[in-house]
């Protein structure tokens, strides 16, 4: 399957040298596209009070339509109504608003991450989770990564669809999740917020203040948090050519694996 490394919602957060990414993967498939993960949409930019709240204010997203995935599938040659599946690898603003933009689309998400968008349960959950990001009423799929299989000794790992694996990697949200896509001649594991930046798990540990703050202020849980920190920094290690491990937001990674000639 053709992958390509969009990103779809810049940001830039105080003191963060760089500014953030929203790296959405956009794959090819013979049934149609799937996106994984959607960043900022049409209606974002819109009306950005209602449908991304006071983190704003903390992200300071860009907002930039050109930036959004329907105007990038289009870019591409692509007919929008050609995104069949979306899936997610959590529900934050950043990473849900472009689902908006394509109505039609099966969402796959975890069922515990469903349960927590639908029926917050904590402060936290109730801050982050805007209803108005589901005013469209999109179509959930749920599934519970502990009935699949494993994924290269995740034990919490299910294909949903042909080449795409959901992981249960909890800690950020309550139903957080990687997503591995099989390029053909390698796989490309989305880690989405398990970790913020390179530096957090390739050894040199050099990451801003401001992001590790942020990252450890919004978590739902921060020892699982940690857990999954030190299982990607052991992958990261393994260095495997037949593996790229990327996240949501490392401006880095994405411009590497969008270089890459392989995708």
């Amino acid at each position: 399957m053709k992958v390509s490394h969009l990103n779809c919602g810049s940001m830039r957060p105080w003191a963060s040298p760089g500014g953030l990414v929203c790296h959405v993967l956009l794959v090819e498939t013979g049934d149609g596209l799937v996106l994984v993960d959607s960043g900022f949409g049409l209606r974002d930019i819109a009306e950005p009070a209602r449908r991304i709240g006071a983190a704003r204010h903390l992200i300071r997203p860009v907002l930039d339509p050109r930036e959004t995935a329907i105007r990038q599938v289009e870019k591409l040659g692509h007919d929008p109504a050609d995104v069949r599946d979306v899936v997610l690898t959590h529900g934050d603003a950043d990473h849900t608003g472009g689902l908006a933009d394509f109505p039609h689309a099966r969402v796959h998400l975890t069922a515990a991450e469903s349960s927590a968008v639908q029926q917050p349960r904590t402060r936290n959950e109730r801050t982050r989770y805007l209803p108005t990001q589901r005013e469209h009423g999109p179509q959930l799929v749920e599934h519970d990564p502990a009935r699949g299989d494993g994924w290269r000794g995740f034990a919490a790992a299910a294909e949903i669809l042909p080449g795409v694996v959901l992981i249960g990697l909890s800690g950020h949200t309550r139903g957080h999740a990687a997503v591995a896509v099989d390029a053909g001649d390698r796989w490309i594991l989305h880690t989405g917020d398990a970790f913020y930046h390179r530096g957090q798990i390739d050894g040199t540990g050099q990451v801003s203040r401001t992001l590790t703050v942020m990252e450890r202020a919004v978590a739902h849980d921060w020892s699982r948090v940690r857990a999954n920190h030190a299982r990607l920094t052991e992958l990261q290690a393994a260095a495997d050519p037949g593996l790229l491990l990327v996240n949501a937001h490392d401006p880095e990674l994405l411009r590497r694996a969008a270089a890459d000639p392989r995708d």
